[in-house]
């Protein structure tokens, strides 16, 4: 259902647990825990993250999370709805810079499990389609995210 990958970075089992329960829940959320949906999760460094963002974005700039959805949301919706699971699909990819996130947790005066849980919520939904350029949109996808992180009682301290 998910699989972790490190690029140019130490393997970190405290970060594979993480990411695996909120994933877990994000798929419980949203009715997809029985589903064949996969996510790749790469962690990685600035560098590498920043080279990504250049070639897809065209943003020459190091960032947190990156996520690369497969369906569109509406073709998404369509699958979750008529319950079309019975081959293997992924949902899509997420990049997390595990140097930002420790850099974030800092600045926003939180642990690290929370900024790192709020990076694999966020991608998550934006694998689901959802955004947060525009504020009618921010304002569908940040009550999901929010919702996830409490239930797993990861709140900001």
């Amino acid at each position: 259902m998910f699989e972790i990958i490190y690029k140019d970075i130490e393997e970190n089992k405290i970060n594979e647990q993480i990411i695996n329960t909120v994933l877990k829940k994000c798929f419980e959320e949203e009715g997809l825990e029985n589903s064949k949906l996969s996510i790749s999760v790469t962690l990685t460094n600035p560098d590498n993250i920043r080279k990504i963002n250049k070639q897809y974005r065209n943003i020459d700039k190091a960032t947190d999370v990156l996520s690369f959805p497969m369906f569109e949301k509406e073709e998404l919706n369509k699958k979750i709805k008529e319950k079309d699971f019975e081959y293997e699909d992924m949902l899509g990819d997420i990049i997390i810079s595990i140097e930002k996130v420790k850099e974030q947790a800092i600045e926003y005066g939180h642990s690290f499990e929370r900024e790192l849980s709020y990076m694999v919520v966020h991608g998550f939904y934006h694998l689901m389609g959802y955004d947060h350029i525009k504020e009618e949109d921010k304002k569908l996808m940040r009550p999901k995210e929010e919702k996830i992180l409490n239930d797993l009682q990861i709140i900001r301290k």
